[in-house]
């Protein structure tokens, strides 16, 4: 029988070997999983920032519904194709050939000449045009501002561009009170503070009434102001 002599010194260090080299394995094999793990999280980063956002802008040219019992010739240059040409003359007057869509039914020859003015829309004459007026300005202001809004051309013009167009205009709006009214109620009642009450002016339409006017002073006063139009209603607007 043969006996086994084992040096405890080497043993320890073949044990301790064994050990370290499992844990560079583990801590190298972990490593590896936390940059695969971060390869394709930046992946996916840049996929999702990379991907388009689609948005649909509706205008107003493709949500308008032209009427069925019409003329053709008659309808708006929604309805219609025509052949524009940009490379006009501004201002010249021209005759282009316009055809009616096919989905739309309407009377008549469904080609047609119409006459035009070259121009864009945007050059268009203030009346040839309507825009969103704004009621959050002050159009009593001693410099008006102007401010931008959307303006679409009328139905029967005819002008090369995108129909609706953005615009810098004056604030000009009305709510709905009378220039007329306002001075008959100054001269009439105007010591009870009737003018300042109608106008919206509130506070000064307390103070006349309980001064009676400024014992006729501020009345007189007021008289002048509204009478020159100096004095408007409280909410900005114009007059009518």
């Amino acid at each position: 029988m043969k006996c086994v002599h084992i040096n405890i010194r080497k043993a320890t260090l073949i044990v301790l070997s064994i050990l370290l080299n499992g844990a560079q394995h583990s801590h190298s094999a972990d490593n590896h999983m936390d940059l695969t793990t971060k390869n394709m999280n930046v992946k996916n980063t840049s996929h999702s920032e990379q991907k388009p956002t689609i948005l649909e802008h509706l205008s107003q040219d493709s949500v308008y519904t032209c009427p069925q019992d019409r003329d053709c010739d008659t309808l708006s240059p929604r309805c219609m194709n025509c052949n524009l040409n940009y490379s006009c003359i501004y201002g010249e007057e021209l005759v282009t050939k316009c055809s009616i869509f096919k989905h739309i039914k309407c009377r008549g020859d469904d080609i047609f000449e119409k006459k035009m003015i070259c121009r864009y829309c945007f050059q268009t004459e203030p009346w040839e045009h309507s825009c969103d007026l704004k009621a959050n300005c002050n159009s009593i202001a001693t410099t008006r501002s102007p401010y931008t809004t959307n303006c679409t051309v009328h139905d029967n013009i005819i002008c090369l561009g995108p129909r609706t167009f953005n615009k810098n205009v004056l604030c000009n709006w009305t709510g709905g009170y009378r220039w007329s009214t306002a001075l008959i109620l100054s001269i009439t009642l105007g010591g009870f503070g009737a003018d300042r009450f109608y106008l919206g002016h509130w506070q000064e339409g307390i103070g006349k009434l309980f001064s009676f006017g400024g014992l006729g002073v501020w009345t007189l006063i007021d008289v002048i102001l509204i009478s020159l139009q100096y004095l408007g209603p409280a909410d900005g607007s114009l007059y009518i």
